[in-house]
């Protein structure tokens, strides 16, 4: 199965020269979305795994799954004001601005060995926020692992020194 055939381009989205890589045809089919599985939990059997950090919003829809997996627990980091106990932060650039992610302080104990995983590896802004929310609660990161990695914005490159993984590479 080839899973890019369940990935649609979206031209000028959110804004114009944007090609948005839409991942809801894939998340619609059973047999893509097992495909999907297979391949990005294929390396972590044997890696035990604490817990897994989804991303808002769309990397939530794998790392439930990878979680359940890997009998691991599952991690939500999100936007502001969106987490009800008391959070950290951390601050990333994007290409138009700055945004803000937040995790539970209590989500994470110091040695637990963590998935990181969300839908896109872009400019790699967002992961890297996330490894030091993780970091900075002790988290030891085994993998950062996302469902496409858009190679030609360079992502890796601030993830430098962590493992990273994405079955489908653009």
């Amino acid at each position: 199965m080839t899973l890019n055939q369940y990935v649609r381009d979206i031209q000028d989205f959110p804004k114009p020269g944007i090609i948005f890589k839409d991942i809801t045809p894939l998340l619609a089919n059973p047999k893509a979305v097992k495909e999907c599985m297979a391949l990005l939990i294929n390396n972590l059997r044997d890696r035990n795994i604490d817990k897994v950090v989804g991303v808002e919003s769309r990397g939530f829809f794998f790392a439930t799954l990878l979680a359940y997996e890997l009998g691991a627990g599952f991690v939500p980091v999100r936007k502001p004001k969106k987490l009800p106990f008391e959070t950290i932060s951390a601050s990333y650039e994007l290409e138009y601005g700055t945004d803000t992610l937040e995790i539970h302080t209590d989500a994470i104990k110091k040695g637990d060995r963590i998935l990181i995983h969300d839908d896109v590896l872009a400019t790699g802004g967002t992961a890297k926020a996330v490894c030091e929310l993780v970091e900075k609660l002790g988290g030891e990161i085994v993998q950062c692992n996302f469902l496409m990695e858009l190679s030609f914005l360079n992502g890796r490159e601030k993830l430098a020194g962590h493992e990273v993984y994405s079955p489908l590479v653009y």
